[in-house]
């Protein structure tokens, strides 16, 4: 077959190709990643040699129930859809810091199958001192200190171990390409050889991959594709909340999430989140109002924080923590248009107690309700929670499993709830308040 080659110029950090040399690379500002490759084209018209694969019917394939293998962590085997799969490759990523090689060093505790820890970054000495640090006492555990990826192939396939954890993949390199390690290149081709690994050998391979604020490369955005699991650990370094989020699963729902708190001794598992977001909660103070968010398929109950003062600038401050900046701005204009709340001249701040995250609108109207609160100086009632999307007429809308919200209210001991107007038949023992529009709210209590 004739090839036709040519000179391409490939950047080494984030894989971009240009037709010339450049010194920085335009699309991740790197300096000096730019190298001179030689690109391979096949020339059109030529005839194709390859033998025709096999095609199997779909009728006739018999589905085999796979039997799970269970780390004794119920909120990690829930994420992963029920359990370790066999010959799956899982990523597991988060920022630096946040509690990656201690949760897998965890599971290597509560497991009586071998294991094999696979660490670039730390030595035996430094795996023991974090062990003895956490308190945990490993009986099937054996180490490897190597970045070679092909030595740590055959390591696999030479002791073959039920479970492998990669500490960390930006630290391995593939000998047969000339980029450093960490690289897109290396980073893909080191993945693309493990992958090969689990699935010839039946051995569940964990890649524990870095993440920075910007959710930037060399790691878990690149092998994204190549992997069967994608399980993302987040939280605030200095809170110590920790959400195990599944962003890509082949054998299970996307729709999990695990709650873990971060203590001296390790990750600890959460069963009732709810009472920890509200276990300090001051219900007599102006601004605060209770609010259900679904986090995956799991209903939180969290405290929304408003304050509302005059402004010691010429421009007003609008500040967000844990709530999308520009939604607050959203909110902010209604209220002034639509409710006729003057916030032309004051600060509004808006915190999410315990360090969570807000994404879905069904927030919005604990938000709204907490501002006016704030800006009235009046105390909501402490027995009530609020949620419900507001639109730019003022108007509340539906949000999606109402009835799993007011379930897990009732369950908290809650007396009251505030939800838009859709004609929910299990009210779960609560007094409902149905409300069309964020106006009529108002009325309610101011």
């Amino acid at each position: 077959m004739v090839k036709l080659s040519r000179i391409i110029y490939v950047c080494s950090k984030c894989d971009a190709q240009f037709p010339r040399w450049l010194g920085q690379c335009p699309e991740c500002g790197s300096w000096g990643t730019v190298e001179k490759q030689m690109a391979s084209e096949h020339s059109q018209g030529t005839k194709i040699e390859a033998a025709a694969g096999k095609i199997v019917e779909f009728e006739k394939v018999q589905g085999n129930d796979i039997e799970r293998l269970k780390t004794g962590i119920e909120e990690f085997d829930q994420v992963l859809g029920g359990g370790i799969v066999p010959g799956s490759l899982v990523l597991l990523g988060g920022e630096p810091g946040i509690g990656k090689s201690t949760l897998v060093l965890q599971i290597t505790e509560k497991n009586s199958f071998p294991i094999l820890y696979v660490s670039g970054e730390e030595s035996a000495e430094q795996i023991k001192m974090r062990l003895d640090r956490l308190n945990l006492k490993v009986k099937e555990l054996k180490f490897l200190g190597e970045t070679n990826i092909e030595i740590i192939c055959a390591t696999l396939e030479q002791c073959k171990p039920q479970i492998a954890i990669i500490d960390s993949i930006q630290t391995m390199f593939f000998s047969g390409l000339p980029s450093e390690a960490g690289s897109v290149n290396q980073v893909r081709a080191c993945t693309v050889k493990l992958l090969g690994v689990a699935k010839k050998n039946k051995i569940s391979i964990f890649i524990v991959g870095h993440v920075t604020k910007e959710g930037f490369v060399a790691g878990p955005k690149t092998l994204e594709h190549l992997v069967d699991c994608v399980i993302y650990l987040e939280g605030e370094r200095y809170h110590q909340l920790r959400l195990l989020r599944t962003i890509k699963n082949r054998f299970g729902s996307t729709n999990e999430v695990g709650v873990f708190e971060m203590k001296e001794d390790g990750l600890k598992e959460i069963k009732n989140p709810s009472h920890v977001f509200l276990q300090q909660r001051e219900g007599n103070a102006p601004g605060s109002v209770v609010t259900a968010v679904m986090q995956g398929n799991r209903p939180f109950l969290i405290e929304v924080q408003a304050l509302v003062s005059k402004t010691a600038y010429g421009y007003p401050q609008r500040r967000s923590a844990g709530f999308d900046f520009n939604r607050l701005q959203l909110l902010i204009a209604v209220l002034t248009k639509i409710c006729g709340l003057n916030l032309s001249n004051l600060d509004v701040l808006i915190n999410i107690v315990g360090g969570i995250k807000i994404e879905e609108p069904a927030c919005d109207l604990a938000v709204c309700l907490a501002i006016a609160s704030a800006y009235k100086n009046q105390v909501i009632d402490s027995g009530l929670v609020a949620f419900g999307e507001v639109g730019l007429d003022g108007g509340v809308r539906n949000v999606s499993q109402t009835e799993r919200r007011l379930k897990e209210i009732s369950k908290l001991g809650f007396k009251k709830a505030i939800i838009p107007k859709n004609g929910v038949k299990n009210k779960q023992g609560l007094e409902i308040i149905e409300i069309k529009n964020l106006k009529e709210c108002l009325k309610l209590f101011f």
